[in-house]
């Protein structure tokens, strides 16, 4: 979630990592009175993620400059299109011009890209989401640029659900436990809001993971016939996930088998950085 706390913080420690002594630049070549208007350009086609971003990085290093923001998170432009405009200082303009940027196309690349899978899995049950294979320090933005593209989140932490994959599974079993019984006893434990869900790569360890009452199972990595058979076996006692691998030429495949989710790390972790310019105006 992008809160007020996060964009300073995250915004801020951009801004001190890319100027930590002063734009050396824009304070010995640019008059301290220069004012300018700058316009946030698109070179190419896409969906915007990242404009409260953008502003904020203006804002943080000079609260006179102002941004007046022409398009909104999740809308589409095409090239040519004016997304924003600043207005201000021009040392201060150039300072935060980088900052600025770097994000709003790291994001609206983000966006654009889960618009794409989320267009392919249209006209079936399935959901695209995210995965925590988001860049350290980011993942709140990262995040929101995915439900700026028309995605969903999954768990933003470690904290928040339960998620047993294929290492905590090999580490139940080399213990003697039983899985289902494992299950149980953790839910037992649990508050009653806690989701868990468990990942699974074959279709017999699907039988133990719904005896011990997962709310959601992962089939990771499983061919599109296997899928099918999944999502034929659970048959709506669990929340059924694809994940592993997927790619815009697979999506629509895995969507059609009846998953509900579809998990996707490439949204965050293959996503280019959209091609958008700030344009000064010269009149």
């Amino acid at each position: 979630m992008l809160t007020a706390a996060t964009l300073t913080r995250v915004v801020g420690a951009a801004l001190e990592e890319d100027a930590p002594w002063g734009d050396l630049t824009s304070t010995t070549l640019l008059p301290a009175d220069a004012t300018a208007t700058a316009d946030l350009v698109a070179r190419e086609a896409g969906v915007l993620s990242g404009g409260e971003v953008f502003a904020a990085a203006f804002s943080l290093t000079d609260p006179a400059v102002t941004v007046d923001r022409h398009v909104g998170d999740g809308d589409r432009f095409v090239p040519g299109d004016v997304l924003a405009s600043v207005s201000g200082s021009a040392r201060s303009i150039l300072t935060a011009e980088r900052v600025a940027l770097n994000f709003a196309q790291r994001m609206s690349g983000i966006a654009t890209l889960t618009a794409a899978y989320v267009a392919a899995v249209d006209g079936t049950r399935a959901r695209i989401v995210d995965t925590r294979k988001t860049t350290p320090g980011l993942r709140a933005f990262e995040r929101h640029a995915v439900t700026s593209g028309g995605g969903h989140n999954h768990r933003y932490s470690l904290s928040d659900a339960v998620m047993a994959k294929d290492n905590h599974l090999a580490v139940i079993a080399r213990s003697g436990a039983d899985l289902a019984t494992a299950l149980r006893d953790a839910l037992s434990r649990l508050p009653h809001t806690v989701h868990v869900v468990v990942e699974v790569d074959r279709l017999d360890q699907i039988p133990a993971v719904l005896d011990g009452g997962a709310h959601t199972v992962l089939l990771d990595n499983f061919s599109i016939e296997d899928l099918r058979a999944g999502v034929a076996l659970i048959d709506g006692r669990a929340t059924t996930e694809a994940s592993g691998g997927v790619t815009l030429d697979t999506v629509g495949d895995i969507a059609r088998t009846g998953v509900d989710v579809i998990s996707v790390g490439a949204l965050t972790h293959s996503a280019r950085a959209l091609d958008l310019g700030l344009d000064v105006r010269i009149s």
